[in-house]
């Protein structure tokens, strides 16, 4: 097994009237602005140029991947899709203030899972198989780079059950368009299930030590 490098990618901005709703399986688009917004880090920032490139099915990420990667072939992967809020899907925490189970499941999202919906746990363990495969494929196929556009759900979960240094998923929190860079090791991966988390995409400009 080699060393590999994987960028994982939040897809771009949504719609406005989204935000601070619980959009998981709902299949929205990308807004006008948050293409925009993509178009512009790709051409001034600049994005990495992988080997491979997956994505979350769903239309923001399939939407984004054309923005950041037009012409290149994507792979989709189901398990990389946001967690599922079930009948909760869409509305905001306001309008389900009252609602029976909610303050339940705010308490304890891992083992309370919304109407209908996937738990904290079910989602993670959905996502680690998802990530554990195709880590797999990238040593199968002998690829070294991989670029991951999907959801900051998705990220934060992976980045806080795999990642180097440790910390809770919160910690990993990224505006839209931007993400994590990550290299997996074969000692590391194979003793310990861990990669290290060595800089954001796009990369950060390096200090010049003489200033």
């Amino acid at each position: 097994m080699r060393t590999y490098t994987i960028y994982l990618i939040r897809h771009g901005a949504v719609d406005e009237t989204n935000r601070g709703r619980y959009i998981g399986r709902t299949d929205v688009h990308l807004s006008e602005k948050g293409k925009a917004q993509l178009r512009e880090i790709r051409d001034t920032a600049g994005y990495p140029d992988p080997e491979v490139i997956y994505s979350s099915p769903l239309a923001r990420c399939v939407e984004s991947c054309s923005v950041i990667y037009p012409k290149r072939d994507i792979r989709t992967v189901s398990s990389l899709s946001e967690c599922d809020f079930g009948e909760w899907e869409g509305k905001s925490a306001e309008e389900l203030a009252g609602t029976k189970g909610f303050a339940d499941w705010l308490r304890n999202s891992d083992k309370t899972p919304p109407p209908g919906g996937e738990s904290g746990k079910e989602f993670a363990a959905r996502v680690a198989r998802g990530f554990e495969r195709i880590v797999e494929e990238l040593s199968a196929e002998n690829c070294g780079t991989a670029a991951i556009v999907t959801h900051g759900g998705v990220i934060m979960t992976i980045l806080a059950m795999y990642g180097l240094p440790q910390a809770e998923s919160y910690r990993w929190r990224m505006d839209n368009g931007y993400g994590f860079a990550v290299r997996i090791t074969p000692m590391l991966w194979m003793r310990d299930r861990v990669m290290e988390v060595f800089d954001t995409v796009p990369f950060a400009p390096k200090r010049d030590e003489n200033i």
